[in-house]
């Protein structure tokens, strides 16, 4: 039998009705994108295919076998036809679809159900016969396993975990193959029926805020699957699920926030390959065609025409941004209008994630801050499925991405990394973030990967205030119960203030049954130097971050180098990532309460210049001055939440929230200017 030239499939999933006006528009206003496709499907032919199952992931296949599909079902081309041939060979021809971990039962059959039915539906009456007859019994033969082990593993693994990446990317390959050989296997409705009933239900339990509790990189991994599904879902049974979906319709003002200043990089909270790995110009596409987001259709621009290939070569997560060329052309609306993000506040709180996050501006050179603080999962999560596992015995929060960093910060500024997130990490731990240590300990349950699992539900942390106002950033963590009950910690409250300029506030207090250990740390990539005073200075290339430690004024300081590891994928055993970062401890001896006080100056590298820092604590307030260049900014938080008192002075801008008062401005003259007589000069506080 020879090939048709074009297949002749009338109802081809996510083609049906729009086929012709597609391929009118490839030659217009979706030029850039077919260009796109045509590139990849390009770049395949010069990619050696091993015959045996290789130890890494194969996920790259079902991409491979979708982009050739989707260009020969466009152009009629042969030569994509015999392309698409070789891959589907490879892939038919395994025994299973993965190697090192659940074979046949968790990713890398997602993904190659996923591409391969797309193939099945869009070329397969082009193949000959006999290969179409091999791709349909294989599709058949992995989603009856894939099913088989959802139904089987239902309350345990991927197959109930709402809230993860795992779960949305097997039911939508498993969906995907459903719809495309249901006329063939009519068993494969109940695939189809599996993967809706799960997504109702995932639809109903996302946070409405949009946020992410596994981070920017499985944002970017996992949330695409969801729009695939629904994708497919709306093509095959004509019900259209996008409108019902807050957490869609939000979660792209998650990403925007968690981008760096530059926009390039992101902020890495949770289980980070790299700093670099978060854009998918597909997802963006999708977001902005069905909810109208202009700054996502700005976004997925900037990204295309600047950021695209240094991702790709330098990103950790496979297949990467590449292997989304058919998406990107399908998800494209030309009519969706853009808009920078200029036009947006600066700050904004995410509340089910307890993530509150402010930049000084849009700008490249802008200074950011990002702090949070909730329970494992999120709120939404964390009570919903103590909820599910209570009503069925079930399993359903597996935020192994999520780390023990209630309360931690991250400070990007003038292009670098000045306080850090550790990254990606197997043995998740306290100290390996911007936090503190009890006695030495971290959160309870630590130092394993997964750490909110099996945790007692006493063991939360939550936002208790947030001022997000005139350039100010102003928020109040609680993250006692976090520690270990033995340990007698009655509050450990962090409240911390970014500053119009960028210079970060932290105050942390500490209270014990009795008398404790209190180390605060700060994560850096290059070692603090000691400037004497309590005065430190990290380096960051084209920035640097000043550190003033006002007190306890009697803790020690020392500065350690600190070695982060992690495998980021079970599929890949081999793949290590292993980082290098430098941990600043301010330790106290045995008290029972303390506080911490803490000045951090974001600058570029050669800013180095030191700022006038001053600082007093009276009546439960804790009253924080910096002066530089003839720019004043005063902070007080009171540690109980109360209205502190901040002397009013003209021409200066002045703040007010919950247990805050701020102000910023020229230096006013030397009679205003004067702290209480409390106040160290010497940047000490005691």
């Amino acid at each position: 039998m020879t090939p048709a030239r074009m297949s002749t499939n009338h109802r081809p999933l996510l083609l049906a009705g729009r086929e012709e006006q597609l391929r009118t528009d490839v030659s217009s206003v979706k030029g850039a994108q077919f260009r796109r496709l045509l590139d990849e499907c390009e770049r395949y032919r010069g990619l050696p295919l091993a015959a045996e199952h290789p130890d890494a992931s194969i996920t790259y296949v079902g991409a491979a076998a979708a982009n050739l599909a989707l260009a020969f079902r466009l152009t009629g081309q042969q030569h994509y036809l015999t392309e698409l041939r070789r891959w589907l060979d490879v892939a038919v021809g395994f025994p299973h679809w993965g190697k090192a971990h659940l074979p046949d039962h968790d990713l890398d059959a997602g993904w190659l159900l996923h591409g391969l039915g797309l193939a099945f539906s869009w070329a397969g009456d082009a193949l000959l016969e006999n290969d179409r007859a091999r791709l349909r019994d294989k599709l058949i033969l992995q989603g009856t396993r894939l099913h088989d082990f959802a139904v089987a593993s239902e309350g345990g693994w991927w197959a109930s975990s709402y809230w993860q990446n795992h779960n949305w990317i097997c039911f939508a390959g498993l969906a995907t193959a459903a719809y495309a050989i249901a006329d063939e296997h009519p068993a494969a409705v109940a695939w189809s029926d599996l993967a809706k009933a799960n997504f109702d239900t995932v639809l109903d339990l996302l946070p409405e805020d949009g946020s992410n509790n596994e981070g920017v990189v499985y944002w970017r991994y996992g949330v695409p699957w969801l729009v695939s599904y629904l994708d497919v879902l709306r093509s095959a049974e004509g019900t259209d699920w996008f409108p019902r979906s807050a957490y869609l319709r939000e979660t792209f003002w998650y990403r925007l926030y968690q981008a760096a200043p530059d926009l390039e990089r992101i902020v890495n909270h949770g289980d980070c390959h790299d700093r670099r790995s978060g854009h998918s110009v597909a997802l963006y596409y999708k977001l902005a065609a069905e909810y109208g987001i202009p700054q996502a259709q700005w976004l997925a621009r900037r990204v295309a025409d600047g950021f695209f290939w240094r991702e790709a070569y330098e990103s950790g997560v496979r297949p990467g941004v590449r292997a989304e060329a058919y998406q990107e052309l399908l998800w494209f609306d030309p009519d969706v209008a853009e808009a920078g993000p200029d036009v947006l506040p600066t700050s904004r709180y995410f509340p089910d994630l307890g993530l509150v996050v402010g930049r000084t501006s849009w700008q490249p050179d802008a200074t950011l801050v990002s702090v949070k603080a909730a329970p494992g999962g999120g709120h939404t999560a964390w009570n919903a499925s103590a909820r599910l596992d209570l009503e069925r015995g079930w399993t359903t929060l597996n935020a192994g991405h999520q780390h023990p960093d209630a309360g931690s910060f991250a400070i990007l500024g003038h292009g670098s990394y000045l306080a850090i997130d550790e990254g990606y990490s197997s043995r998740k731990r306290t100290d390996h973030h911007n936090g503190v240590l009890v006695d030495g300990h971290g959160f309870v349950n630590e130092d394993r990967y997964h750490v909110f699992e099996n945790i007692d539900r006493q063991h939360t942390a939550e936002v208790m205030t947030t001022t997000l106002a005139g350039g100010w950033v102003h928020t109040v963590s609680e993250i006692g119960a976090m520690y270990d009950p033995a340990l007698g910690v009655q509050r450990l409250r962090r409240h911390l203030v970014m500053s119009p300029s960028g210079t970060v506030f932290t105050v942390d207090e500490c209270v014990a049954r009795e008398p404790r250990t209190f180390t605060w740390l700060l994560q850096t990539d290059n070692p603090p130097a000691p400037l004497g005073d309590g005065r430190y200075l990290a380096q960051a290339g084209s920035g640097c971050l000043l550190v003033t430690l006002l007190g306890p004024a009697d803790a020690t300081t020392e500065v350690h180098s600190t070695t982060v590891q992690a495998n980021p994928t079970s599929s890949t055993p081999a793949l290590a990532i292993v980082t290098e970062q430098y941990t600043l401890r301010h330790r106290t001896a045995p008290v029972s309460s303390a506080i911490f006080v803490a000045v951090l100056e974001s600058r570029p590298w050669n800013g180095v210049a030191p700022a006038v820092v001053t600082g007093s604590v009276r009546d439960r307030t804790v009253r924080l001055r910096v002066t530089a260049g003839g720019h004043r900014e005063d902070v007080a938080v009171h540690l109980d939440g109360l209205a502190p008192e901040l002397p009013v002075t003209a021409g200066r801008a002045q703040v007010v929230g919950t247990g805050f008062a701020a102000s910023t401005g020229g230096t006013p003259s030397v009679a205003a200017s004067v702290l209480p007589d409390s106040t160290i000069e010497d940047g000490l506080l005691r």
